[in-house]
């Protein structure tokens, strides 16, 4: 069972998301909250798997609180799902770094928020890979970013690069076996180590390291 936690400011959107989640027999709302604080305070409470998390909250934004649960050990286990009203919003970079694993917009078909849920929850791919790639890109390249030096990722060999800069091309798995001639299973596996030696949580925070690294440079393929 996926447990979700809501956070947005809207009463109406949090009820309308609660109906669709609730739908599914293996995705319980175990909680929704208006701001912030609240999804802190509760996420501590009952460790979610999943948070669905409004960007513009009143008091403490999502942005902060996707912050403070990526930084706490303690909620590892704990994804956030951005919810944002744009498919280019200029939050939604900001909210990725610090730790968000993944967005979806507000006028979401049923069908795909449930799927949604079940992929950041499962931690194996970003959502819409194309859209998702694009928009770091594009923020990435326009945005005051701090560049990481490229010795960073010193500790990864040169075919855990190439997965890397895949993955940040926002590809599957069976996508980055296609392109580098190898099955699916043992690019997952190279995409685990990846992540492993990059202490990253997530895909999504591989898309931020290959593009502030430097591997992947936007515009580019």
């Amino acid at each position: 069972m996926i447990r979700v936690l809501l956070a947005d400011d809207q009463a109406l959107v949090r009820g309308g998301f609660r109906l669709v989640l609730e739908s599914a027999t293996d995705l319980e709302v175990v909680g929704d909250v208006g701001d912030g604080e609240s999804a802190l305070s509760v996420v501590a409470q009952l460790h979610p798997d999943v948070v669905l998390m409004d960007i513009r909250m009143p008091g403490m934004n999502g942005i902060d609180a996707t912050r403070r649960i990526a930084a706490d050990e303690s909620l590892r286990g704990t994804r956030v799902l951005i919810v944002t009203t744009f498919e280019i919003d200029e939050y939604v970079f900001a909210a990725l770094r610090a730790g968000a694993s993944g967005f979806v917009l507000k006028d979401i078909e049923p069908a795909d928020l449930l799927v949604a849920v079940r992929v950041v929850a499962g931690g194996d791919a970003l959502l819409s890979p194309s859209v998702t790639s694009r928009l770091i890109a594009d923020f990435t390249a326009r945005s005051e970013v701090r560049p990481v030096s490229p010795q960073s990722l010193a500790e990864l060999t040169d075919r855990e690069r190439e997965v890397l800069a895949q993955v940040a091309l926002g590809r599957s798995n069976e996508e980055i076996g296609s392109q580098l001639f190898m099955s699916p299973a043992t690019a997952k596996t190279h995409v685990s180590r990846v992540m492993s030696k990059l202490a990253a949580r997530d895909r999504a925070q591989l898309v931020i390291a290959a593009y502030e690294s430097g591997l992947v440079v936007p515009g580019r393929t």
